[in-house]
């Protein structure tokens, strides 16, 4: 719009230059046209004074004239109002070198400003006369003409600006519609859960004859289509978490059947040395398998949302307590220990945090070397509980750091195996912590790692953290 307005003015300024100087042409040569006027009656008259030749003709206010002739010498006159006012010689004098100093019509008379001027001699009378009619009023009437076409060209501007911005307002307003459902749809968040994309254009901001209705419907169109993909990936992976939980239940049965015959085998004193390392290796995989088919029951069941129950839960000494039972297992370790003297509680489920922060605490004990410090740390901040594991370790790679939290997520997979790791020990923590209305973040560079816990702090009320 401002393009718009701008180029109008520009423009209308052309115009009004164009027609101010076209008009002053014509009012010059009008002027011009008096003049020559005014000398044929001059003329007529040079045998009498320049007072006596104004006085006696019908001449316009300003008209000036200066005579000289052998008789009357050099007289000088200006008409002012209805009256001839006679000139000093000073001004005379001045009259005269400003015209004979002027290589042009046009000059400026001093103290009476620019005049369009003419020469006549007279032979016969021996007479030299020099008339002259002001340019004021010329100058006069093109400023009054430029005031009143900069005013109305103003005032046109503005008028054009309000109908343009209404005429704008009008036509962009599906366009508008059009933002604004892209917006709310872009602040959904679609990356997990049960997702439906509501939000459409107004049908009346639809309307396909008009590019900008087609952009609406086409908008309306795509919402479709990636609402329907939601639903089915919402589909699928209710159907993938189903058969996860399923199959890890109905896996528990024949593990437990294998771990029990393996141990009932293993008390025959009959069996030979390799039967005996052969059963206690079945005895280990099967114990390793129960304990990863656990982990993926228990995630499963977390997004399902039945898996915590709710106390009030004093997570200080849960620090303290799981502090101390990682002290005997990271002996190589240094462990600092940084609570308030006022414990922090909240609404949650005890054993289910627990596992929380046994988890980050084995993490930081067996991905750093020994003599690493490890501080855990309990603190209150404002409505939010904060936990933080830290260690001065040699970090985490910037380009796994993201990937930490996924299933199965491996940062280093020669110790993960060296460890015995499955990778579902952070996208446990994180389960948990989501499901407990909180979050799990980390922050890593080499000699500096911290595994942050936000969860909310309020006084316990299990009914509450139900809902």
């Amino acid at each position: 719009m401002t393009a718009i307005i701008g180029m109008v003015a520009v423009i209308l300024a052309i115009i009004a230059l164009s027609t101010g100087a076209i008009l002053g042409q014509v009012l010059q040569d009008n002027l011009d046209k008096s003049v020559r006027e005014a000398v044929s009656y001059v003329r007529l008259g040079l045998d009498s004074t320049a007072q006596g030749v104004l006085g006696s003709g019908p001449f316009a206010d300003g008209t000036l004239l200066v005579t000289q002739t052998v008789i009357g010498g050099t007289t000088g006159a200006y008409v002012d109002g209805n009256t001839v006012r006679t000139l000093t010689d000073d001004e005379i004098s001045a009259i005269i070198t400003s015209v004979r100093d002027s290589s042009s019509d046009t000059v400026e008379i001093p103290e009476l400003g620019d005049y369009r001027i003419q020469s006549l001699t007279v032979s016969g009378q021996e007479a030299v006369a020099v008339l002259g009619l002001p340019l004021s009023e010329i100058t006069s009437t093109i400023s009054q003409i430029l005031i009143t076409v900069a005013l109305v060209t103003t005032g046109g501007l503005l008028l054009l600006s309000s109908i343009i911005a209404i005429v704008v307002r009008i036509g962009l307003r599906p366009l508008r519609a059009v933002a604004d459902t892209a917006t709310r749809v872009a602040n959904v968040r679609m990356d997990s859960g049960d997702v439906s994309i509501t939000q459409r254009v107004p049908a009346d901001q639809t309307d396909e004859s008009t590019e900008i209705g087609q952009v609406g419907a086409a908008l309306n169109s795509l919402l479709e289509h990636v609402d329907a993909s939601l639903s089915a990936r919402q589909r699928n992976e209710e159907l993938m978490r189903r058969f996860v939980a399923d199959a890890s239940h109905e896996l528990r049965t024949p593990l437990a059947s294998i771990r029990g015959y393996s141990e009932l085998s293993l008390r025959d004193a009959t069996l030979g040395e390799n039967t005996h390392a052969a059963l206690e290796r079945i005895q280990a995989q099967s114990l390793r398998m129960t304990a990863l088919v656990e982990d993926l029951l228990l995630l499963a069941r977390l997004e399902e949302g039945t898996e915590l129950v709710y106390g009030s839960v004093d997570l200080t000494q849960l620090v303290i307590e799981a502090v101390g039972d990682a002290r005997p297992a990271g002996l190589e370790h240094r462990w600092v220990l940084d609570v308030d003297d006022d414990p922090v509680v909240l609404a949650g489920d005890a054993s289910r945090l627990q596992q929380v922060i046994a988890n980050l605490l084995a993490n930081a004990r067996t991905h750093t070397p020994g003599g690493t410090t490890v501080t855990v740390s309990v603190r209150r901040d404002g409505d939010e509980a904060e936990l933080r594991v830290h260690d001065d370790g040699p970090g985490v790679d910037p380009a796994i750091a993201e990937e930490l939290f996924e299933r199965f997520s491996r940062g280093d997979a020669s110790r993960a195996r060296r460890t015995g790791g499955t990778g579902l020990g952070l996208s446990i923590a994180r389960a948990i912590v989501q499901a407990h209305r909180g979050a799990l973040t980390v922050q890593s560079t080499p000699g500096d790692t911290t595994f942050e816990v936000r969860l909310p702090a309020r006084p316990a009320d299990p009914e509450m953290a139900a809902q």
